[in-house]
């Protein structure tokens, strides 16, 4: 039973800690960030994309060649033969 117990002991003791005071943290002016409507907000997002469009088009093309040559068999045919083997016992 005393084992049990033992992972709530840092629990109990990180919430009787106390935090440090959040005032001014956000940002060294003091200023928080504004609240938008989500459609500037994705607005803003098409246009960031678009004046990177090229770059993001390549690292596309980059990843999915990646997947491809992840497709493949792990093990060559010797290996998969010798691995099966050894699971069947």
């Amino acid at each position: 039973m005393p084992a049990r117990l033992f992972p709530l002991i840092p629990l109990a003791l990180a919430a009787c800690t106390s935090f440090p005071a959040l005032e001014g943290t956000l940002s060294p002016d003091g200023v928080t960030p504004a609240l938008l409507p989500m459609d500037q907000l994705l607005a803003q997002g098409v246009a960031v994309n678009v004046a990177n469009g090229a770059a993001l088009v390549a690292r596309a093309a980059a990843l999915r060649a990646r997947a491809a040559a992840m497709r493949g068999p792990v093990h060559d045919p010797a290996t998969r033969d010798r691995l099966a083997q050894a699971a069947a016992g």
